[in-house]
């Protein structure tokens, strides 16, 4: 009898998820003089029609095999952190008061809430790693002809035990130098023989037949089929499938920013420079337009053309920091330029010139967090140069980004200075998450009270 993947894993998950959640909130919604006014049945009903659409939104139930305890621990965090802006819209639209103790108990059943569910997902996790290692929960797997590498995916099959795969070994019609278990005329009786899950194929390496013959016998045997992709050509290391009605096309990476959960990044980016614009600017304006003033002739606000996402041409803002000079669109600022006026080279060695920038993310054409904008020159002089710069502009830029946090800003240096920005404004752009972008920003504002910074 062919075994299958845990079936029941992700609904008993789901359930086990909502009966913590429920018992959470109805223990503090209970609790006397905890919340008054609420009535526990619409209240129950809301949490968990909301909790399961922003969970099926984030998708924090797809887990597989190869998931990472990083990518859960994220979406339960991501998960928490937008259910808590539900509840406290429930009172919002229900009009219900709470008292500063109503509040601090809302924080506690938070706080529980997620405690106990980082804790089940931990204890979920090793368990089901444990259980692997022991030999439970396995895939048998095979290699269909041998490829370049081939001995690095036999490796994490043989020594990754915790992920639950047994490898049997190579088919292949050619040659090879090293023993293989046999043609691919023996795949079938193997298959039988093993009771096989999933067979890896080396697409470089098959012709349109037997590609066929495999989806094949695959398909009607509940095996599952999986294609290498020809290594002799770089494909990057986010390879995605779409499909445009029934035909699959290869893309190079998928963004995250693209998919359902964009609306979380801009929500934010609205909410955070709303907050920025009206407790910051709104009074640092008018007082360091002053200074500004007094130190030297020109306007406050310093609008510079910069490249943004699709490569599109915006204005940036940000607080005027030199002496006007026809250098600004044609060179770099450095540590010590005699371009700077007094005021400019303390509100750059605190970052506040950048402030400005918040205006542009309630605006759209950029974000809090992403790859920094760089001026037309800077891009029309790398573009050519640096392989992958383009890839950058997939996205909005940000006022602060992970190459900043990481030590890579202020003048470029070399060359090996820009290929690390774009290393890492890749990684971010691949690897986003919300999660992510409040460690940005958290370690961006600690990094402002650091001394002998580098300045923009």
């Amino acid at each position: 009898m062919k075994t299958r993947y845990s079936t029941y894993l992700r609904p008993t998950t789901i359930l086990l998820d909502l009966i913590i959640l429920n018992l959470w909130l109805y223990a503090f919604i209970i609790r006397p003089s905890a919340i008054h006014g609420v009535d526990l049945a619409n209240f129950l009903g809301m949490m968990n029609l909301g909790w399961i659409l922003s969970a099926n939104i984030l998708g924090i139930y797809q887990i597989f095999r190869l998931t990472k305890f990083q990518e859960i621990i994220k979406g339960i965090i991501e998960q928490i952190i937008i259910f808590s802006f539900m509840v406290f819209a429930f009172f919002t639209i229900y009009s219900i008061k709470l008292s500063d103790g109503s509040v601090q108990y809302i924080f506690q059943m938070i706080f529980y809430l997620t405690s106990s569910f980082l804790l089940f997902r931990s204890f979920s996790y090793y368990f089901i790693k444990k259980y692997r290692i022991k030999g439970g929960n396995f895939r048998n797997v095979i290699i269909v002809v041998r490829y370049e590498n081939a001995d690095h995916l036999e490796d994490f099959f043989t020594l990754e035990t915790e992920f639950g795969y047994r490898f049997h070994g190579y088919f292949s019609n050619k040659e090879e130098k090293k023993s293989i278990r046999g043609n691919l005329s023996d795949i079938p009786a193997y298959a039988q023989k093993v009771n096989l899950h999933q067979m890896y194929c080396n697409v470089g390496e098959l012709d349109a037949k037997e590609i066929n013959e495999l989806i094949h016998f695959a398909d009607n045997n509940l095996i599952e089929i999986k294609f290498i992709p020809d290594p002799k050509v770089d494909y990057g290391q986010n390879l995605a499938i779409q499909y445009y009605d029934n035909i699959p096309v290869f893309s190079l990476r998928e963004i995250p920013f693209e998919t359902d959960r964009k609306w979380v990044k801009r929500v934010f980016d609205i909410l955070f420079s709303s907050l920025v614009i009206l407790f910051v600017l709104s009074w640092l304006i008018p007082i360091l337009g002053i200074l500004i003033k007094l130190d030297s002739k020109g306007p406050i606000l310093f609008k510079q053309k910069r490249t943004g996402l699709n490569n599109i041409e915006f204005d940036v803002i940000k607080f005027r920091s030199m002496f006007i000079n026809g250098f600004s669109n044609k060179r770099q600022t450095s540590v010590n330029d005699n371009r700077l006026t007094y005021i400019g080279k303390w509100i750059r060695k605190l970052s506040i010139d950048e402030l400005p920038q918040f205006l542009n993310v309630f605006m759209g054409n950029m974000s809090v967090v992403g790859p920094r904008p760089h001026p037309l020159f800077i891009t029309d002089k790398y573009a050519n140069s640096i392989d992958k710069y383009m890839v950058r502009h997939f996205v909005k830029p940000g006022v602060t980004g992970l190459a900043q946090i990481r030590g890579y800003r202020g003048e470029i240096i070399d060359d090996e200075h820009i290929r690390n920005r774009i290393r890492l404004d890749k990684f971010y752009i691949e690897k986003w998450s919300f999660l992510l972008d409040l460690e940005i920003i958290t370690k961006t504002v600690l990094n402002v009270f650091k001394k002998n910074r580098i300045v923009y």
